[in-house]
């Protein structure tokens, strides 16, 4: 299945239009979202960072979703760095 990520915070400073699709097998899991972007941060990305992503989660338009739950097809999804501040 093809799932859109959208990139905010530093993720978005490493592709122009904030998103990109991954491929992934049917009935993905976040844990196996997790790893297709690391594998194209480390081919794409020269200024990637993986223990951001590491640090990151991941959610639907409506819920964070664990590593374990299943990715919902056709669904977009947003890969969201923490935040620091204060």
């Amino acid at each position: 299945m093809k799932v859109v990520v959208s990139l905010f915070g530093a993720f978005r400073e490493h592709d122009p239009a904030a998103r990109l699709e991954l491929d992934l097998p049917d009935g993905a899991r976040v844990a196996d979202l997790r790893e297709a972007l690391d594998r194209h941060g480390r081919e794409h990305w020269p200024a990637y960072r993986p223990e951001l992503l590491k640090a990151s989660a991941f959610a639907s338009e409506t819920t964070l979703l664990r590593d374990a739950e299943q990715v919902p097809d056709g669904v977009p999804m947003a890969v969201l760095p923490p935040v620091s501040g204060g």
